[in-house]
């Protein structure tokens, strides 16, 4: 696969053939990055039969990716509160470009493209004023980047932009944290997260929690083809946890989704499924995997998997990952473990 990747990045540069695609790469369908045993790390490409189809170095720990629409190009993100995102050309393996934010500020190891892939979007922290920033990049000028726009609250953690549009939806965590106390949150009793809808540049849409959930910190995202976001939290406060998995559709309340199970006030991914129909839930803290029906809105299933990280729908069901190594189909029989240490997100393309 590499020679053939080398093979078509030759040709490019000749102008012999069309722009690359995905396919070019060898038809990744998730991004995950991962971790190795001498203490590297990586960026891997993975098909739908679950094979590594790429395994690319990063310069840090990532957290999570964002896939261009049609491109080879991924940008991967390190892990809050790091600086640095590189954009990767899966076809050839080299970084392209480096983003670098501003002085003050750090990424939040999430960003999404705007439909038509001309510009990436990235959660941003303004540490000097403790609040959310959503940084936009120019990709036809190389990744340069050209606007920045408010996220609408504190801590903006997950972006993903809604099917068929360029409205944003962000999750602000509403934890502010500084990096001279590394990931030390400093406002828990005053925090307030919400979810933003932003469109061209502007909030068109706020919902937040109820008041005494205020210390239940939105983070990741997953969209159904129809607009429904499901977000998972994260529980800042004492006692019994509250509800970890929401959703919410434009013009309508927060759902909450009640949980059977104790996942230790920690969702770590979330993910939708192909036909919108179920919502699966990770914790590593918990060990477990929860699975829910968007339609009923009721818990269908748990269960247990060590230091479960990342999920993503498949072909049938759902694909996780885990610390372990761990790369499956959900339910499905356990082949053997892969040498790397996944971390918190697998990516579908």
């Amino acid at each position: 696969m590499t020679n053939r990747r080398h093979f078509i990045a030759g040709l490019l540069a000749t102008g012999l053939v069309p722009a690359p695609t995905w396919a070019d790469a060898g038809g990744p369908s998730y991004l995950a990055a991962a971790g190795l045993s001498d203490g590297s790390f990586s960026l891997c490409g993975i098909d739908r039969n679950l094979d590594i189809v790429f395994q690319l170095p990063l310069p840090g720990r990532g957290h999570a990716a964002a896939a261009h629409p049609t491109r080879p190009q991924a940008v991967a993100f390190a892990r809050r509160p790091g600086n640095f995102a590189m954009v990767i050309d899966c076809l050839s393996g080299k970084v392209t470009a480096r983003l670098e934010t501003p002085d003050q500020r750090h990424f939040f190891g999430h960003g999404v493209f705007s439909q038509d892939g001309s510009r990436l979007y990235t959660t941003e922290n303004d540490f000097s004023a403790g609040t959310g920033r959503v940084g936009v990049w120019d990709v036809k000028l190389g990744y340069v980047r050209i606007d920045e726009f408010a996220s609408g609250g504190v801590g903006p953690h997950d972006i993903k932009r809604l099917p068929d549009t360029d409205v944003l939806v962000v999750a602000n965590g509403g934890i502010d944290t500084h990096p001279d106390s590394g990931r030390v949150k400093l406002n828990i009793p005053t925090m307030h997260p919400n979810l933003s809808y932003i469109e061209d540049r502007k909030i068109v849409e706020q919902v937040s929690l109820a008041p005494d959930l205020h210390k239940n910190s939105i983070r990741h995202l997953a969209l159904g083809h129809d607009g429904l976001v499901a977000f998972g939290m994260q529980w800042q406060g004492g006692g019994t946890p509250p509800p970890l998995v929401g959703l919410h559709r434009r013009g309508a309340a927060i759902s909450l989704l009640q949980s059977t199970v104790d996942m230790r006030g920690y969702v770590g991914s979330i993910a939708m499924s192909g036909d919108g129909n179920r919502i699966a839930v990770t914790s590593p803290r918990a060990g477990l995997v929860q699975v829910f029906d968007a339609v009923s809105r009721t818990q269908r299933d748990s269960i247990p998997f060590t230091d479960v990280s990342g999920v993503a729908p498949g072909t049938d069901g759902f694909v996780i990952t885990s610390g372990t190594g761990k790369l499956q189909g959900l339910g499905m029989p356990s082949g053997p473990a892969k040498s790397l240490m996944w971390d918190n997100h697998l990516i579908d393309i």
